[in-house]
């Protein structure tokens, strides 16, 4: 936005700042958070600290680096009230978990190491975070985030302590951190839709397990590599031979990836799920009840039936929804879901599909908001930058919603 833009909007700014930043405790936070997120919707390449401060009317730099990287203002308070209005004002069908990539020079930056960077698309020193974003087709915003700590930090004392990385934090899979991120979003009582994630939280059963046992619906991509036994499978009970534990129950037949469960036989049908930029977007679909049969699939399943010697040998049914376009040889796309197969396929499509709003998520918090402008090194300053750009983006989203969404009730 122009200068003059964004002057116009401060009425309207200001009472979402005052209500997203009530839990300030402080006028002066308030005003600075506010000063924040002009400066990060004024147009201008770089959307650190010193440039936003020289473009802004009344920007100080040394006032906007302490309340950025110094205050110690809790960031919780302001993301669960962003996530309140957010859902409230999108009604979202899914919840996406996905995480994001943040290109650095040198060790120092929170959470940096040489890992696979997205951003990249191959290994490079960044930081990476996990998110969930609240989605439709027409709208969504990311409602939470948190910094994945690299194994190398956990040792790293002398960097933990000059990143001001809290003693309890230490490193967590991604998985595991998302599992967090929800968790926190369904305790503030919101109401917890479908759950999508691409296959890098789709390929652990144990991710998948841990949504159902929450009683978290989801729409997973899966690798195709992974193991299933044909749904009317059923396990075979060897007779006791009088020595030892009893044998357990066991399929006779080997489990198959799940590549070889889509045959000459399979029926696709048309599938349409959304209007695209480029005219309708529809592709062929199949939808194929299979029972997850991996080493982690038995062991989650022993468990939740009270241990290896309770557990009947019978795999959870899940249903496999598949993709192959009219023009391919072999599917395009795996999914696996634990809605049951008379579930409306194109439900199961549009949930499946509802990833790429994220994208968009990324691309105006980026290179319109400055998610990966930020240019200070530690722990709180970057949870503070990312809940500011969460903020403003926010209250874009609320306003093009409905220019009055953004006045709270």
């Amino acid at each position: 936005m122009r200068l003059g833009e964004v002057e116009r909007l401060r009425g309207e700014l200001s009472e979402f700042v005052a209500d997203v930043f009530a839990s300030l405790p402080r006028r002066d936070q308030r005003r600075w958070g506010g000063c924040y997120l002009r400066g990060l919707m004024l147009d201008g390449r770089r959307k650190s600290i010193q440039p936003m401060a020289d473009r802004l009317p009344d920007g100080n730099m040394q006032a906007l680096q302490q309340f950025v990287n110094q205050s110690s203002w809790d960031w919780l308070p302001v993301r669960r009230r962003i996530a309140e209005r957010l859902c409230e004002a999108v009604r979202p069908e899914v919840w996406v978990v996905d995480d994001v990539s943040f290109p650095k020079c040198g060790t120092s930056s929170v959470g940096v190491a040489r890992q696979y960077c997205g951003a990249l698309g191959k290994r490079a020193n960044c930081q990476v975070a996990v998110s969930v974003h609240a989605a439709t087709d027409i709208a969504s915003c990311p409602l939470e985030w948190d910094l994945f700590l690299p194994e190398e930090w956990v040792g790293d004392h002398r960097r933990r302590q000059r990143a001001g990385v809290p003693d309890e934090v230490g490193h967590a899979s991604k998985t595991f951190l998302a599992l967090g991120l929800l968790d926190r979003l369904a305790e503030q009582g919101l109401e917890v839709p479908v759950i999508v994630a691409d296959a890098g939280y789709g390929r652990s059963v144990s991710f998948r397990l841990a949504l159902e046992q929450r009683g978290w619906s989801n729409v997973m991509a899966v690798d195709p590599k992974e193991v299933a036994r044909p749904a009317a499978a059923e396990p075979h009970q060897p007779a006791y031979g009088g020595l030892g534990p009893p044998t357990l129950p066991r399929y006779r037949e080997p489990a198959r990836p799940l590549t070889a469960f889509v045959t000459t036989d399979t029926a696709f049908e048309e599938v349409v799920w959304r209007q695209g930029s480029k005219g309708v977007m529809t592709s062929r679909f199949a939808v194929i009840g299979v029972r997850p049969s991996g080493k982690e699939a038995c062991r989650t399943a022993q468990e939740q039936a009270g241990g290896r010697n309770r557990w009947d040998g019978v795999q959870p049914l899940r249903t496999l929804l598949v993709e192959q376009p009219e023009d391919a040889t072999e599917p395009t796309g795996y999914w696996m879901t634990d809605l049951p197969a008379t579930t409306p396929v194109t439900d199961l499509v549009r949930w499946a599909k509802m990833r790429w709003r994220i994208e968009h998520d990324y691309r105006e918090l980026k290179h319109g908001l400055g998610l990966d402008h930020f240019e200070g090194r530690t722990w709180r300053g970057w949870h503070h930058h990312v809940t500011l750009v969460t903020a403003a983006q926010a209250f874009l989203t609320l306003r093009r919603l409905d220019p009055k969404a953004h006045t709270p009730a």
